[in-house]
């Protein structure tokens, strides 16, 4: 996540006090505007603490552990007061960077290093990954209540009963803490965690029950090389929005994505469809590159 982040490993826009930055002055700047935090970073702070918690431990205490996260957070970023306004976290819910969490990655972080869409706020911040950790617990639960000796039938069953009863509950705490993925809420966790076992249940009747799978092919092709399509494309999106530039007609440069954008779709669809269009040549390529691994069984993993 952080040499993502850190790509192209200098800083490629202007630099603020030198006007001729060299390229190793260019390269010594980036380190002082890397995005420390990201959805990668995320993943594998959640997945250790996830991994120590529940190596051991009873049902009873792992479902305590669960509840004591996302009530503990929920409690956090209501009850205490902002320490840099003094208003209750409960009325700053609303907003990007008034709250607990994104006080606290000013403070730790600094805004140099969070991410350059938000500056004063990251949508992956320190305070949030607290209830990652539960979302990544509840995952072994179904990973476990799946790899369980019962009949498939039970398991499916199961899946879906505890998934609606999961986005029922979150859709009543959101009346008092609102389901947002920004600030990954309690009820986020508890809601999307719901839908995903409805989908695993749904995913196992109509494939493992009913074996109709002959639309099973893509999904596996991207689930089996998930990071190189993470990476590749978050890697990709960099250099053709940002770093690769090439001279449109009036002799005005312009990011290679804008050119493709307006060359392939933009002439002849209106932006909604041209900017969904682009989307899904972007899905064709990187579905494309992973097939190519897939059929010569090149797996990467982390």
């Amino acid at each position: 996540g952080l040499l993502i982040n850190a790509f192209p490993f200098f800083t490629w826009g202007s630099i603020a006090g030198n006007a001729t930055p060299s390229l190793w002055d260019r390269i010594a700047d980036r380190p002082h505007h890397l995005r420390y935090t990201g959805v990668l970073q995320r993943i594998g702070l959640a997945y250790v603490a996830g991994a120590l918690l529940t190596m051991r431990g009873s049902l009873t205490r792992l479902v305590a552990i669960v509840v004591s996260l996302l009530f503990g957070y929920w409690f956090a970023v209501t009850l205490l007061p902002v320490p840099d306004s003094g208003i209750l976290g409960a009325l700053t819910l609303n907003t990007h960077d008034r709250n607990l969490g994104a006080w606290l990655d000013r403070l730790i972080i600094g805004e140099s290093h969070t991410w350059v869409g938000s500056v004063t706020w990251d949508p992956e911040g320190l305070l949030s990954t607290i209830p990652a950790i539960a979302t990544v617990i509840l995952g072994v639960f179904a990973g476990r209540w799946i790899a369980s000796p019962r009949p498939l039938a039970d398991r499916i069953a199961g899946l879906c009963a505890i998934g609606a009863l999961a986005m029922v509950a979150a859709l009543m705490w959101h009346w008092s803490f609102p389901i947002n993925k920004n600030l990954w809420t309690s009820s986020y966790v508890l809601f999307t965690a719901g839908m995903a076992c409805v989908a695993l249940g749904a995913c196992l009747w109509v494939i493992d029950v009913q074996r109709v799978r002959w639309w099973t092919s893509p999904w596996v092709v991207f689930g089996v090389n998930p990071i190189v399509a993470f990476a590749g494309s978050g890697v990709l999106a960099r250099l053709i929005y940002s770093i690769i530039f090439v001279t449109a007609p009036g002799g005005k440069r312009i990011p290679l994505e804008q050119a493709m954008y307006q060359t392939l779709f933009a002439s002849w669809l209106d932006p909604r469809n041209a900017s969904l269009a682009f989307a899904l040549l972007t899905v064709a390529v990187w579905y494309a590159i992973l097939l190519v691994l897939y059929k010569k069984k090149i797996i990467l993993k982390v």
